[in-house]
């Protein structure tokens, strides 16, 4: 990165003394090299328009028409999080769910920071000052050290902005440092490859290198709190939320994996959107982690998705792996060529429908989203308690390809507590805080499948967005719920017997196939997935008795 003018454009910063050239807005008493870190140039806080314009003159992006910053993030269009380590410490070695994070022995990441700050000395870098949380008690400082503008720009986006005048009290509570084009040697760092994110709970430090996919950044972020937020007596939740406009008292969870549906269902002009991934359940309720949206945006539509396709089209919107009209510099969304993992990142703000506070109650209604591509799953299914234990800790779903390296076709894939790649503990400590919080709230939860429907991920077709969305509103009004009820053939939930006119085709999977030969045989795939999984959490499959199926 080169500065975007002149040298002393830059200036340093006024009342203190620095071997570093820096400027910007920030608590004169803490820059980066009061915590050991130094560079060539830093600039503090900039903000979206300032990032965004060096971003374009040093080549990082191109502008779409409308305004929006275009960027390749090159080798690796979505995570690495079999490159994620944490370091093994005596304050947390204890507390850390190993079976599901790579260990990473202090004299390796000793090694790698020194390696890396080397390289980052010679640098030009943006530091963000950030907030995860909105609620004050609960908030996290996160401050972000990039070498790439953009970078800067997509946190400054996702995470909550402090405002201009409490920067020169901000002090960071962890440091992320992402330099993409550092790349880890595996013999010297003890990664597993050249690409890296290491944590560090100790140093209260996050070292990213190796790859340019900014949700990266994102993520340890959401790591981080995932950490944290148990010992407190919060549930950390990868999970969409918002609340009816007429009934802020109304709030309805979306967990699931990227691809299921979380950012376009928890998006609805009759309800407020406290946001689209990441939150808290504390005894106050719900709250969100961030302060943006990261979209999905392949074959987005205007008519299914409007609220997301105008932010998509707005100014200052980060599009990372987006096809563009090279001539009209217009955005071909159906466009596929780079990556199915085409995303869109912008403030909450860009939308119309937004709880202003970005909190909620607790919830009366969660959903738990899964995409099958066995097709066998029904559109919706009432949970008990037991059920939604279990279910939250299966994690049932199919990773979409593009969300992950590696991944191409659907493939069926389970992730406890669906969010696996960012747990710290082990599953029943999020698992036991989710049940308590179900006792406290009564609030009620559904399975819903908004994968495949009528044959499997080959030969069947993807539930339509409409009869989901009907499905979601006739539950939240509470007329799903008055209906009659029978179990499911495969996972033994209870599924409703009638629904919204255009959902009725829809409600039993087994209905919608022609072939029932080829249903037994698909539902049988998915039992042989299912059954190793449930073991291991003590449970039987189905989930409940199904009277009419005896050889369950």
């Amino acid at each position: 990165m080169t500065g975007p003018g002149p040298r002393a454009a830059w200036g340093p910063v006024e009342g203190q003394e620095t071997s570093m050239f820096e400027t910007g807005l920030r608590n004169p008493t803490l820059g980066i090299e009061v915590q050991g870190y130094k560079a060539r140039y830093a600039r503090y806080n900039a903000e979206a328009s300032a990032l965004l314009e060096t971003a374009l003159v040093n080549g990082e992006g191109r502008l779409s028409r409308d305004g929006a910053l275009v960027v390749d993030t090159g080798q690796f269009t979505g995570r690495s999080p079999k490159d994620k380590h944490i370091v093994v410490e005596p304050s947390t070695k204890d507390d850390i769910w190993w079976d599901g994070n790579r260990a990473l022995r202090p004299e390796d990441f000793e090694t790698l920071k020194a390696d890396m700050l080397e390289v980052l000395a010679d640098r030009d870098v943006e530091v963000q000052d950030l907030v995860c949380g909105a609620v004050a008690e609960h908030a996290v400082n996160i401050r972000l050290i990039a070498g790439f503008s953009w970078h800067a720009l997509f946190l400054r986006h996702m995470l909550r902005r402090p405002p201009r005048d409490a920067l020169s009290d901000y002090t960071p509570d962890f440091t992320i440092i992402n330099l993409p084009h550092f790349r880890a040697d595996p013999a010297r760092h003890g990664t597993r490859s050249e690409t890296v994110v290491a944590i560090s709970f100790e140093q209260k430090l996050v070292l990213i290198a190796g790859t340019e996919y900014s949700g990266e950044n994102k993520k340890a972020a959401f790591t981080i709190l995932n950490h944290l937020y148990p010992a407190r007596g919060i549930l950390p939740m990868h999970c969409s939320a918002n609340h009816s406009v007429q009934d802020a008292k109304d709030t309805a969870l979306f967990f699931g994996l990227s691809g299921t549906g979380k950012t376009t269902l928890s998006s609805d002009r009759t309800r407020k959107l406290i946001g689209d991934d990441e939150h808290g359940w504390s005894d106050e309720g719900i709250f969100n982690f961030e302060g943006g949206c990261y979209a999905k945006t392949i074959r987005l539509s205007k008519e299914s998705e409007p609220e997301i396709w105008d932010a998509v089209h707005a100014f200052g919107t980060v599009l990372e792996n987006v096809v563009m009209d090279e001539d009209s510099r217009s955005l071909m969304l159906d466009d596929d060529t780079i990556t199915e993992n085409t995303r869109a990142a912008y403030p909450l703000e860009r939308l119309a429908n937004v709880a202003p506070d970005s909190r909620g109650a607790e919830p009366r209604n969660i959903f738990l989203l899964t995409c099958d591509a066995f097709g066998v799953t029904p559109p919706i299914a009432r949970l008990s308690p037991a059920e939604a234990r279990v279910l939250f800790l299966l994690g049932f779903t199919s990773k979409v390809a593009g969300t992950e390296r590696g991944v191409g076709a659907p493939e069926p894939t389970f992730s406890t507590c669906f969010g696996a790649p960012f747990l710290t503990r082990p599953p029943a400590v999020y698992a036991d805080l989710f049940e308590k919080r179900l006792e406290q709230s009564g609030a009620q939860v559904w399975l819903v499948n908004t994968g495949w429907s009528g044959g499997d991920v080959e030969t069947g077709k993807r539930m339509p967005i409409s009869v989901t969305r009907s499905l979601l509103r006739a539950a939240m009004n509470s007329t799903l719920g008055a209906v009659r009820f029978e179990r499911d053939r495969v996972w033994g939930v209870e599924i409703p017997c009638d629904g919204p006119a255009e959902a009725r085709p829809y409600l039993d999977p087994y209905d919608t196939w022609r072939d029932k030969d080829a249903f037994d045989r698909a539902a049988d795939g998915l039992r042989s997935r299912i059954m190793p999984k449930l073991s291991e959490l003590g449970v039987t499959f189905p989930l409940s008795r199904v009277p009419q199926t005896a050889d369950l």
